[in-house]
């Protein structure tokens, strides 16, 4: 009788040092633009299945080049496909589990209380817009791709000398949020997080640049395995809800 408690106690030891030895510890490079969606879908994933998912948010071309310079991670999440080449070309995926999960849409914001008066994207060009920010344009594939809708719009040579550039597009909308710039080009999927901004308006499908964000494994993932099932898990229904929820399109559904 006296060794039953033992026996219990023991083998819920063992229990939770093996099954805590058997989960992964995923390390995942996003877009910053992913942050609210992956974090609730990581804390999902985490709660089904052990695994831990570490993510590293930055902007795509911050991150892709911190993994051509060596650094370690099991999953890349871009949020373009030119990132994701330019690893691919690096000999850095796993391309076999390379896929595109998602589209976005750019919107024009402004203050909340005290935006300038913006209907139209001419407005840009206009007298009241004196800073206009963007994620960096060079480089940062929110910035890009509001370069390239504003290039095709014709507007780029009026705007280029009032953007202030941003590290990230969660940069670009803080920079609205505070006042420090009079308006800004982001994701409809940032805009919507943020009760200090308003949306002035969005960019139509066929005017912008098609917006895609790629997923892929990579070669010298630690968690090989792992990293391809929470690859799946976010290509999963479960997964397209939550995207679905932050504004985010699937992709193939782009308006």
């Amino acid at each position: 009788m006296s060794t039953l408690p033992r026996s219990l106690a023991f083998l819920c030891l063992w229990l939770a040092a093996n099954l805590g030895a058997d989960a992964a510890e995923l390390r995942v490079f996003a877009a910053a633009s992913l942050a609210d969606a992956l974090g609730e879908i990581g804390r999902d994933y985490t709660t089904s299945s052990g695994d831990q998912v570490l993510l590293n948010l930055a902007a795509s071309s911050a991150l892709a080049r911190q993994l051509k310079e060596g650094a370690s991670a099991d999953v890349f999440f871009s949020a373009d496909e030119a990132r994701m080449d330019e690893l691919a070309r690096a000999g850095l995926l796993a391309t076999a589990t390379r896929r595109t999960l998602l589209g976005n849409t750019l919107v024009v914001v402004v203050n909340a209380e005290r935006g300038a008066p913006v209907a139209a994207a001419a407005d840009l060009a206009g007298g009241t817009i004196r800073r206009l920010a963007l994620a960096e344009p060079t480089t940062v594939p929110a910035g890009i791709y509001a370069k390239a809708w504003l290039e095709r719009a014709g507007l780029w040579p009026a705007v280029e000398k009032k953007v202030v550039g941003t590290e990230n597009v969660r940069a670009c909308l803080a920079a609205v949020e505070a006042g420090n710039a009079d308006a800004g080009i982001v994701y409809k999927t940032d805009a919507l997080i943020s009760k200090k901004v308003k949306i002035a308006f969005e960019v139509r499908a066929a005017e912008g640049p098609k917006i895609a964000y790629p997923v892929a494994v990579l070669l010298g993932a630690r968690q090989r395995e792992a990293a391809r099932r929470f690859v799946d898990y976010l290509a999963s229904p479960k997964s397209a809800a939550v995207f679905i929820k932050h504004g985010f399109l699937l992709s193939g559904r782009n308006p």
